[in-house]
């Protein structure tokens, strides 16, 4: 076959593309000439504007589009780069700020208040009450607004919505008592002053209370502190653990699964034959209280304080609970038949955990995030309590920092953007041997020249923690953010446990943390990857000074020559006296074997 024309119709395709677009590409010129008229810099670029009408355009493009008009000019920010020192206390205050601040605190602490429903009566209209109560709650958010401006202290992030205040406002008038339902490790975080003013506001007669859940993790003697802080303040105080509760209802019901064995059957009707006899003993007891009660009082200007009205540190059980609740109360009720208890606290203090182990079914929905409870409820605990659950609200109050937030359970912790103050926070209230015994890790010890005594930095335990479980990024180091949420969780649920003091008793002595259970493991011992994995500095002066002063051997490297017939080439590749020719060295010496470059070259991926 002849060869093909290149001018032929099989290229018709790329003598088209040239047609299209080969006249855009400019002929180069060397010299400024005088060739093209249209190219003069007269101020416009006609060639390269690309003229469109303009009618309508959003906010952002008008913005632009003004800006550029006025002549201003947007320049990119440099150099505005702060280097964080890992070794400080990172997003934390100092001794004296943190005086400071609390000082702040008790002078502003009178106007830390929530939203009052205004004042309405019959003739007052929907519209007209909705009105008035979005102009108080305005109010009210303007002044908390001011008063974090202008002083600078820092608030829990409060709810916002009218709604769930309303539906406060709704369980407060509908109850006798109203009890706050606070986090045992701090009591006074949690607890609404203001709302206790708020609830005799409404009704002198109704009663305020505190129940202090997860007490399970304070001790006899801490729980005995708290009692009589309250009792000072005089309010009355109870101590519950839900999940202990709930522990014992499930191996309640597991143990029912043995009901059938006849020897089962036999002690059920022993115990119910003790109930009954106890029974009949209650009944004359309480007759002999009735006829009591009959008998006329003394008179005085005080009535005498009983000794059930004083606060007991004991830890209440399910049923103890439920009658403490009934036996509370005994002024004026909203509702004759039964008396009202409105249940009130945060997120996450165990709100519907105890409402639900009281309830010993699932009458309600457990969720850490506000706002799960829409509505509040009313529960029928037993015919003469009556259960009113208000949805979680975070109330106002004071904090120093957002890591308190945090490792008090306000703010989630899987939505959390800097896990570095937290932690810090958390290694300074957790001693270091307490963290090495609960997780079975070894942090880094302090450096030459630094305090042997100090708490170890966030990173120096997020690196060991991460190390030990296996937590490692893309490139091979420990992942410090997500060792961390592990970390803060355990705090918050109180795997890690560390609980506030009253303000009138030392926290030192209030609480006190076990002595070291495990054997102290020195950094030297663990294998060299696990400690360079744990290190902030990679380096430490004591290797560089080994590293400098070591004796390095000097070796000769040389192949051997023909014109050395007496000298041969040694196993260590040196040059020895021989009778061997040297002409073929490689003979008598092992050859190296290939190895993988990722083991030959081991030592550039050290941590």
């Amino acid at each position: 076959m002849g060869k093909k024309n290149k001018g032929g119709a099989s290229n018709l395709g790329r003598q088209l593309i040239k047609d299209r677009f080969g006249h855009t590409q400019r002929r180069k010129v060397d010299n400024d000439t005088m060739l093209h008229t249209t190219e003069l810099q007269d101020g416009y670029d006609w060639g390269r504007l690309n003229l469109s009408s303009v009618t309508e355009e959003s906010s952002f493009q008008a913005f632009l589009r003004t800006a550029e008009l006025a002549g201003t000019e947007f320049q990119a920010e440099k150099l505005n780069i702060t280097f964080v020192n890992p070794k400080q206390r990172v997003g934390l205050l100092s001794k004296t700020q943190e005086q400071r601040m609390h000082q702040k605190h008790d002078e502003h602490r009178d106007q830390l208040k929530i939203p009052r429903r205004p004042k309405w009566t019959k003739e007052t209209s929907a519209e007209e009450l909705v009105r008035a109560e979005n102009e108080a709650f305005l109010d009210w958010r303007r002044d908390l607004a001011l008063l974090q401006e202008d002083e600078e202290i820092l608030m829990t992030p409060y709810e916002k919505n009218l709604e769930f205040w309303r539906q406060l406002w709704r369980v407060v008038e509908r109850s006798d008592v109203v009890v706050q339902i606070v986090d045992a490790r701090n009591p006074l975080l949690f607890r609404s002053a203001d709302l206790e003013r708020y609830v005799k506001e409404v009704e002198p007669s109704k009663m305020n209370m505190i129940l202090v859940n997860k007490s399970d993790l304070l001790t006899e003697e801490q729980r005995r502190h708290w009692a009589e802080y309250f009792d000072s303040e005089g309010i009355r105080t109870a101590f519950y653990s839900a999940t202990l509760v709930e522990e014992e209802l499930k191996r309640e019901a597991e143990e029912k699964g043995l009901d059938s064995f006849p020897e089962v059957q036999q002690l059920h009707r022993a115990v119910d034959e003790i109930k009954q006899s106890l029974d009949s003993v209650e009944d004359a007891l309480n007759v002999i209280e009735q006829k009591c009660k009959m008998i006329p009082e003394t008179q005085s200007d005080e009535l005498p304080r009983l000794p059930g009205d004083k606060n007991s540190p004991r830890l209440l059980s399910r049923l103890e609970l439920i009658e403490f609740l009934r036996n509370i109360y005994t002024g004026p009720r909203h509702t004759e038949q039964h008396v009202t208890v409105g249940m009130v606290g945060y997120p996450n203090v165990g709100k519907s955990s105890t409402i639900n182990s009281l309830m010993t079914v699932k009458k309600v929905s457990v969720s850490a995030t506000p706002g799960k409870t829409k509505r509040f409820q009313t529960l029928f605990l037993d015919k003469d309590i009556l259960l009113c659950d208000c949805p979680g609200l975070v109330m106002p109050s004071f904090v120093l920092t957002k890591a308190d937030m945090l490792l008090n359970g306000i703010l989630p912790i899987d939505q959390m953007r800097d896990h570095v103050p937290a932690v810090n926070l958390l290694c300074e209230r957790i001693p270091r041997h307490v963290l090495e015994d609960k997780y079975g890790i070894v942090i880094a010890k302090p450096l030459e020249g630094e305090d042997m005594e100090r708490p170890p930095h966030s990173e120096e335990l997020l690196l060991a923690y991460g190390y030990n479980r296996g937590f490692m990024t893309s490139n091979g180091q420990p992942d410090q953010a997500r060792s961390a949420r592990y970390v803060l969780k355990d705090y918050v649920n109180g795997r890690l446990l560390y609980a506030m003091s009253p303000p009138s008793v030392p926290q030192t002595e209030y609480h006190t943390f076990p002595e070291r259970q495990r054997k102290v493991i020195e950094e030297s011992q663990l294998p060299g990857q696990q400690q360079r994995a744990m290190r902030i500095n990679k380096s430490t002066s004591k290797e560089l000074d080994n590293q400098f002063f070591s004796d390095k051997p000097t070796h000769a490297h040389v192949k051997g020559r023909t014109n050395f017939p007496n000298v041969r080439l040694a196993n260590d590749g040196s040059l020895v006296a021989g009778n061997d020719p040297a002409a073929k060295p490689w003979r008598h010496v092992k050859k190296e074997r290939r190895e993988k470059l990722r083991k030959k070259f081991s030592h550039l991926d050290e941590h």
